[in-house]
């Protein structure tokens, strides 16, 4: 992808996505170093940011891994009754638990991520409150078994080559690097109120810096420094950064359903994963082993991706494209039409 097709979608300028790729290479990076890996004044960065979160174009948040904690993800298909969709998804998308919400099969189908912290929250809504709603005709939910993008260290790859990879050398993130591991750990961590109090204010903004860290949670900066470092370490946040795909150009955007081979599943994940149409791609449990989420252009660029390149992976044996109507919810960020409902932080 070129710089020129990004910029054209959204009326963006180069620089712009520039320092939407630097956010990504280094979410909390200062606006001097960004200023320097892309070649502008760190007043030009700090400018162009708040625009960006102004306009609904992106969003710096800290996202708990229910993993670390010991807790499963899973993703959840709900049939509702038709003309009940967008009250279901406007209660669920009030909900901490539930980070992702999209409505499709025109207006009748809900999908959802849900996140739950504890066993009892996850339970609360998976075998109560869903299934006692009347308006939901039918309930399919997957464990999540193995993700190969999503979430810290593996980005959205749409805006690869924006940077040169001198650039993104200066803005290598020193964290734990990204590698595929078990979603739930055997040994789960134990957040401690400060951490709970860190993790509160991350999510609302990914980039809050030390001193306000450590006056949310009562610790000095230096203590709230590691006690980040070690949270990021252990993989109970990753900082990530939320792009409105519809915003720079993707208005063509589904939720595929694959069924793969069994010895395919970890080759057709890692495939899918280095596709820049590919924003998330995980292995569930249920009658489609691969989940993953699309975002193209327009539907005929939609079609050649998933026939042409999906279709011909080796393994694959069928493929259910479900075309996403409405975003409601993307990793606990609101949308409000194509953008993401944005408090920008200084």
């Amino acid at each position: 992808m070129t710089d020129a097709k990004v910029a054209e979608s959204i009326d963006l300028e180069v620089d712009d996505v520039r320092i939407i790729r630097a956010l990504q290479a280094a979410p909390r990076a200062s606006f001097a170093s960004i200023a320097a890996a892309v070649g502008l004044s760190e007043g030009a960065v700090r400018r162009r940011y708040r625009r960006l979160c102004a306009d609904g174009v992106i969003r710096v948040a800290g996202i708990v891994d229910p993993g670390a904690l010991g807790q499963s993800r899973w993703m959840v298909r709900l049939r509702c009754r038709p003309g009940s969709v967008g009250a279901i998804a406007d209660a669920l998308a009030q909900r901490d638990d539930v980070s992702w919400i999209s409505l499709g099969a025109a207006g009748s189908e809900i999908t959802c991520a849900v996140r739950s912290r504890t066993q009892q929250q996850r339970d609360d809504l998976l075998g109560r409150r869903l299934p006692r709603t009347s308006a939901v005709l039918d309930i399919n939910a997957s464990v999540v078994l193995r993700q190969f993008l999503g979430g810290r260290g593996h980005y959205w790859a749409a805006l690869r080559g924006v940077l040169t990879p001198e650039q993104e050398a200066m803005l290598a993130d020193p964290g734990t690097p990204f590698a595929e591991s078990p979603v739930v750990v055997r040994d789960p961590v134990r957040l401690a109120a400060e951490d709970e109090k860190l993790l509160d204010l991350l999510a609302a903004d990914g980039r809050a810096g030390f001193v306000d860290l450590a006056a949310a949670a009562d610790l000095t900066p230096g203590r709230a420094a590691r006690r980040l470092h070690t949270l990021l370490e252990r993989r109970v946040v990753h900082i990530d950064v939320e792009i409105a795909a519809a915003a720079l150009g993707y208005r063509a955007r589904a939720n595929l359903w694959l069924r793969v081979h069994p010895s395919a599943i970890t080759s057709v994940g890692r495939a899918l994963a280095q596709e820049p149409e590919i924003a998330f791609v995980a292995a569930v449990s249920g009658p489609h082993n691969l989940h993953a989420v699309a975002h193209c252009r327009d539907l005929d660029e939609l079609f050649e991706f998933t026939t042409d390149r999906i279709g011909s992976l080796p393994g694959m044996q069928s493929m259910e494209v479900s075309p996403i109507l409405q975003h409601v919810k993307q990793a606990g960020t609101l949308l409000s039409g194509d953008r993401l409902v944005v408090k920008c932080s200084p």
